[in-house]
């Protein structure tokens, strides 16, 4: 957990969120590399790595010097157009970011203000809404560790009520969400069980700690999951997939069980058959994490201190599996868009 003073802004230790603050500055107008969509379709084709200005800072924001950006599956539907916010053109794509304050130094966690921009050598963050990197947590991890980790983090405690002991389902274990979600079931006692596919993604899934792995490619998870669980079921499903993920999710849920859906990255959002929920006495729950910025902003605080404390325990490390030059990012979104890569990509300027 972080204690003291941020930038001169609030205290962390009282439940208070930080606050950075940044004194008047003449500006210069500077230029940068920044990559920007130009047009909705393949990142490959619609992004072009552009100088341009850097950013102005205005009331209640700081500028910070991009140290890594997390690359995340929603950056290349915002790409395509296909994401439910759509930023005017042209943007710069990248939600969340290690950087370090231009005016104090300072390292800070977090998303650009007001959408996405992270691809780029520098970026504007909120000033309550740049959250301290601890010291012993690298820039890399620091990158990694805010949409992935407080979205699981939010969707297992406040949206499923995880309990210890209870059976955890998590979908596309190998990937950045799924990562997180194991390491952090695991760290609020669940019995996990992992879905990937391939010897190698089931693996890494093994290496972080899920009890079983079940390799989707060569096996259908619904009877495994019955049969590992005595036929109770699982009782909290964590699905960034759907489709027919979440279609036969739905068959081995528990009674009285959560069926979190997170995303659709089959492509294809499903339909909940109410008769189906009522019979089997289970919930579908939504997480839209980001709604939580504007109806609860202060939980995301409580979420990244406690964040910070499993991390420093030694119970979650974000799982970095490739770190690229920010003149890469076309081909880092192209992997992540054919799931071809494992726990999170990360750029570096």
């Amino acid at each position: 957990m972080l204690a003291g003073k941020v930038a001169g802004g609030g205290s962390t230790d009282g439940g208070a969120s930080p606050r950075v603050t940044a004194p008047p500055r003449v500006w210069q107008c500077p230029g940068m590399r920044a990559w920007r969509v130009h047009s909705l379709g393949d990142p490959a084709e619609v992004m072009s790595l552009d100088e341009v200005e850097q950013p102005r800072p205005g009331p209640g924001q700081v500028l910070v010097e991009v140290l890594a950006a997390g690359l995340n599956f929603p950056d290349v539907l915002m790409a395509q157009g296909q994401y439910q916010e759509r930023p005017p053109l042209p943007f710069t794509p990248g939600v969340e970011l290690c950087g370090e304050i231009v005016d104090t130094g300072q390292r800070v966690l977090g998303s650009p203000a007001g959408g996405p921009g992270a691809f780029a050598e520098y970026a504007l963050m909120d000033a309550d809404a740049a959250w301290p990197v601890p010291e012993e947590m690298s820039d890399e991890h620091a990158a990694s560790l805010y949409l992935t980790y407080q979205t699981g983090y939010v969707g297992l405690h406040r949206r499923a009520a995880l309990q210890a002991g209870e059976w955890l389902l998590v979908h596309a274990g190998a990937g950045g969400v799924g990562t997180a979600a194991i390491q952090l079931g695991k760290a609020a006692g669940a019995k996990v069980i992992a879905t990937a596919g391939g010897a190698r993604k089931t693996a890494i899934c093994t290496q972080l700690g899920a009890d079983h792995v079940i390799d989707y490619t060569s096996e259908d998870f619904v009877p495994i999951v019955k049969e590992l669980t005595g036929g109770h079921g699982a009782d909290v499903i964590y699905d960034p997939v759907g489709g027919d993920v979440f279609d036969a999710s739905r068959k081995c849920i528990a009674f009285e069980g959560r069926l979190v859906v997170v995303g659709f990255t089959s492509g294809r959002i499903p339909a909940a058959p109410a008769n189906h929920v009522l019979v089997k006495n289970y919930s579908v729950v939504g997480l839209h994490w980001g709604l939580y910025r504007k109806h609860d902003p202060a939980r995301i605080g409580m979420v990244h201190e406690e964040l910070c404390r499993l991390f420093a325990d030694g119970a979650i490390e974000p799982l970095v599996g490739q770190v690229l030059p920010l003149a890469e990012a076309p081909q880092a979104m192209a992997a992540i868009a054919d799931r071809g890569t494992v726990g999170k990509v990360v750029l570096k300027p």
